[in-house]
């Protein structure tokens, strides 16, 4: 299994936004696209993918499964209902998008459903999102060591998880890295601008360049091709030891997103 390490993510992108986001995003050389049922948008991504012309074999597209669809009555059907958005058959990556609100739905149920998917040929890796230690070691106990590709968190240098990142890592999970940019708060710190400076780079590139250097996938939005092109020159730039102690520095625990009643208790 593996999982790409840079793509464009969708969050908050609807309708035509969404749709021409992900047409630029195809255009200047993305191959990964992340959505998910709740953003709305799987429609106009699936759009998208079938006016490029680039072939799905090509492409690497993760969707995510939302709380109302956890009981494994449903789970199986709504990802149905998001290949058919999608227009494909089967998705190369589906997560959990959040655990489920106050249990609503035992852990077991859903990772059982997801696993299946799998089984059907609906998904080719299944995968969590916004689990914390606890959450991921159920998660495993009912899936299998081996089986959960990714687990796709909040991390910027403003909140950088050292201790999910370690037991991931640990796990042999990918992390992947959203809200890199932390809703862009991170552009302006001092710190990053010089160390963009002194790389001729952009404060955007150092923030993924540093995550990327950790081993985290990162899916930055954009609606402007010109920031999606230079998103993409991250995988480009080296940051030298000086530069990315300067940034594990730069930890404050600045969560951007921590929705009641979804969010567990975070390590």
């Amino acid at each position: 299994m593996s999982i790409p390490s840079f793509g464009a993510g969708t969050f908050r992108l609807k309708d035509g936004a969404a749709k021409d986001s992900v047409l630029k995003a195809l255009d200047v050389g993305y191959r990964v696209i992340d959505t998910a049922q709740i953003y709305g948008n799987e429609a106009e991504v699936g759009e998208a993918i079938a006016e490029s012309g680039v072939p799905r074999d090509q492409l690497f597209i993760t969707t995510k499964i939302w709380v109302d669809n956890f009981s494994k009555q449903k789970l199986i059907p709504s990802l149905r209902e998001s290949l058919d958005k999608l227009r494909t058959d089967v998705v190369d990556l589906t997560l959990i998008h959040w655990p489920a609100p106050g249990g609503a739905v035992a852990l077991p149920e859903f990772m059982e459903a997801l696993a299946e998917a799998k089984v059907q040929g609906l998904t080719r890796q299944i995968g969590i999102s916004n689990f914390n230690i606890d959450l991921t070691r159920q998660a495993i106990a009912v899936v299998g060591k081996g089986e959960i590709a990714t687990n796709q968190i909040e991390l910027s240098p403003y909140l950088q998880n050292a201790k999910l990142t370690a037991f991931l890592k640990e796990q042999g999970i990918q992390v992947t890295s959203y809200m890199t940019l932390a809703y862009g708060k991170v552009l302006n710190d001092p710190v990053l601008s010089a160390i963009a400076h002194k790389h001729k780079a952009s404060v955007a590139q150092v923030a993924l360049a540093w995550a990327l250097q950790l081993g985290y996938a990162v899916i930055p939005s954009s609606t402007k091709r010109e920031n999606l092109v230079s998103n993409l020159l991250a995988q480009k730039l080296h940051l030298d030891a000086d530069d990315m102690a300067k940034i594990a520095a730069l930890e404050r625990n600045g969560r951007e997103v921590n929705p009641q009643g979804l969010a567990p208790v975070w390590d």
